[in-house]
Order: structure tokens, then C-alpha cells, then sequence
């Protein structure tokens, strides 16, 4: 069975920085692309940032480039999330999913996501 388990929310000032972890199991980590997708009030799924099962590629939504990093360890099946500069706009629960899951265009969260709050 699919686990994924996200942490490292929290409430933040903007400008402030977070660290997203997402510690995946059930499945072999290291041969799937991994996402990271968000969800703020009112709103639908939104894509934030993917990296390749080998993690030297990284895609990012245009509101993000160059504040977020995603990155992983395989040793550890864990994705990442940095997150700097944060806005509050950027105030979201966040998801992590497989990259095949996010791709299929139905995909709904299996998990409990991660509070992020930005706000002064």
C-alpha cells in the first residue's frame, strides 16, 4: 500500500522560509518522479513542483521559480520541499504524490497534507 506522509508545516511571516519532508513507502521511491501539489482555501489542486526519479530534474509553477527547491533521497524515500521567501499567497495545505498519480488528471489526495500559513 502507498503511503506518503508530509510534514514541516507551520505558520510563517512572509519572507520566511519552510522545509516540506514527505517520507513515502509501499512502493520502490526511487523509480518514480515525485510531486509536490498544493491547496489553498477555496481552491482547486494546484501543481507546485516535480523532480525525476533520479532527482536531477526539477520543474517548477512560475510563482515559485526561483524561491522553492524540490529535492530527494532515495536512500531515505523522502521528498523535499524548500521553501523561501515565502508570500502569502503561498498559503496552502501541500501534498506530495507520484508523478503518475498527479499526471492522470484525477488525482485526488490519499494523504493528510501539511499546513503551510503565511501571514503576518
Amino acid at each position: 500500500e502507498v503511503q506518503l506522509v508530509e510534514s514541516g508545516g507551520g505558520l510563517v511571516q512572509p519572507g520566511g522560509s519552510l522545509r516540506l519532508s514527505c517520507a513515502a513507502s509501499g512502493f520502490t521511491f526511487m523509480m518514480y518522479d515525485m510531486v509536490w501539489v498544493r491547496q489553498a482555501p477555496g481552491e482547486g489542486l494546484e501543481w507546485v513542483s516535480t523532480i525525476n526519479n533520479g532527482g536531477n530534474r526539477q520543474y517548477y509553477e512560475d510563482s515559485v521559480q526561483g524561491r522553492f527547491t524540490i529535492s530527494r533521497d532515495n536512500a531515505k524515500n523522502t521528498v523535499f520541499l524548500q521553501m523561501n521567501s515565502l508570500k502569502i499567497e503561498d498559503t496552502a495545505v501541500y501534498y506530495c504524490a507520484m508523478g503518475i498519480d498527479w499526471n492522470r488528471g484525477n488525482y485526488r489526495p490519499q494523504s493528510q497534507g501539511t499546513q503551510v500559513t503565511v501571514s503576518s
